[in-house]
């Protein structure tokens, strides 16, 4: 009996364009997968691959399944991307990002121009930017890492980390800022370093050129950079676990809207600067919608892992804590609405749009309107419209950091800080 693969008239279209398809036999694709959105140019699919989705894009040069089988899952991949083994879904990997063996990559995960890791990497609501490397067996979801300036002096994060993103109560108000998006989208900022067989627990924020020694947690925030941290092994003992409790209260709400609100700030980056470079690639608008796509859905699931939390601390306040405290709990969840509603509207204050407008104008006229190269264009600005530019996205992201604060006014949001 003759044994033919599934969607055989895809695979056959596929040959036909010049797609290097080594083992057709192997190769599954879904019905919804449109073949117009595969390049013809250099793409190869090694055996074992599966793509499914009406929104997959393979871009040219992009290689799937070298090292082992592969399913790619409404995914946009720029060109020459190398997913070499895994499992990849509902993520966008831009130019040269790449994933080694054992992948499992989900949704709301952006990879930008040459970030990558090594084998058996699990990331989910991560963003990466350019350069930043992961090693390998390593679980980095619920967070944004950016720094470095090239694949030679990139940030990374060494082998055997963990970003812990899940609490004993259940919830994932965990999101971790390492290197910010105002100064990390201009790809001058010196590298960070995470040390391998580690870890730290979210919310936290971490300082660009800051180098966290091998085998530590990280417990606290260091915004601060250029530091060689050591943090000290946690104390041992045993004492009553007093669910939602949760010590540190405002400095996970701070955390946590502090992040959405460089998400937004990312967001418009993307739609301000980034788009026009994406749109003069092959399926560049497809890749900008599935960049945005992203972006919003991380910001959906951010705000509902506040609402999660936020119940869960007005329901089950400890007895141990001030009045006040339970007030500005309770406070914090009758008005979380208000507060989400705080990124729904684009900032439109005077002087951030007289920001924004000074440094688009500057970046036109510094770039003559070449969008061939995101990375050189960024890299090759002028010191003073990088810092233009930083300004403007700074004034976004506490605009908004503001709008959210003033919907709490009991939880005294973000006054011994930024």
């Amino acid at each position: 009996m003759e044994l033919k693969p599934r969607a055989e008239a895809k695979i056959a279209r596929l040959l036909e364009k010049g797609v290097d398809i080594p083992n057709p036999l192997t190769l599954d694709i879904g019905d919804d997968v449109p073949v117009e959105q595969i390049s013809a140019k250099g793409v190869t699919l090694y055996p074992g691959c599966r793509i499914y989705g009406k929104k997959t894009v393979i871009s040219a040069g992009s290689k799937l399944g070298y090292e082992a089988p592969a399913t790619v899952e409404n995914c946009q991949l720029g060109a020459g991307v190398e997913l070499k083994g895994g499992f990849f879904s509902n993520s966008v990997f831009l130019e040269k990002a790449n994933m080694g063996m054992g992948a499992h990559v989900r949704e709301g995960s952006i990879l930008e121009e040459q970030a990558g890791g090594a084998h058996c990497v699990g990331l989910k609501q991560t963003i990466l930017f350019p350069f930043v490397t992961l090693g390998s067996l390593i679980n980095f979801c619920d967070c944004l890492m950016a720094g470095g300036t090239s694949r030679q002096n990139h940030s990374e994060v060494g082998s055997s980390y963990i970003h812990f993103n899940f609490t004993p109560d259940a919830d994932k108000t965990t999101p971790s800022l390492i290197g910010d998006v105002p100064r990390g989208v201009m790809l001058k900022q010196p590298p960070i370093f995470l040390g391998g067989q580690g870890g730290m627990i979210g919310p936290l924020r971490l300082g660009y050129g800051n180098v966290v020694a091998a085998g530590c947690v990280l417990r606290g925030d260091i915004p601060e950079s250029n530091k060689l941290i050591y943090p000290p092994a946690c104390a041992g003992g045993v004492k009553d676990f007093v669910p939602a409790a949760y010590p540190g209260f405002k400095r996970i709400v701070e955390n946590n809207i502090l992040y959405l609100a460089n998400l937004a700030a990312l967001e418009a980056w993307y739609r301000e600067v980034r788009k026009p470079f994406l749109e003069a690639q092959e399926f560049g608008s497809l890749l900008f919608a599935g960049v945005m796509d992203q972006l919003a859905l991380a910001g959906k699931e951010r705000r509902k892992r506040l609402e999660a939390m936020a119940a869960k601390a007005a329901a089950a306040v400890s007895k141990e804590l001030p009045p006040e405290s339970v007030q500005a709990r309770r406070e914090f969840q009758e008005h979380l609405k208000s507060t989400g509603g705080a990124f729904a509207e684009e900032v439109k204050s005077g002087e951030t749009e007289k920001c924004r407008e000074s440094f688009l104008r500057d970046f036109q006229k510094a770039t003559g309107g070449d969008r061939r190269n995101y990375i050189a264009a960024v890299q090759g600005l002028p010191s003073d419209v990088s810092s233009q530019g930083v300004r403007w996205l700074s004034l976004l992201v506490d605009e908004y950091c503001a709008r959210a604060a003033t919907a709490v006014p009991s939880l005294n949001l973000f006054k011994n800080q930024r």
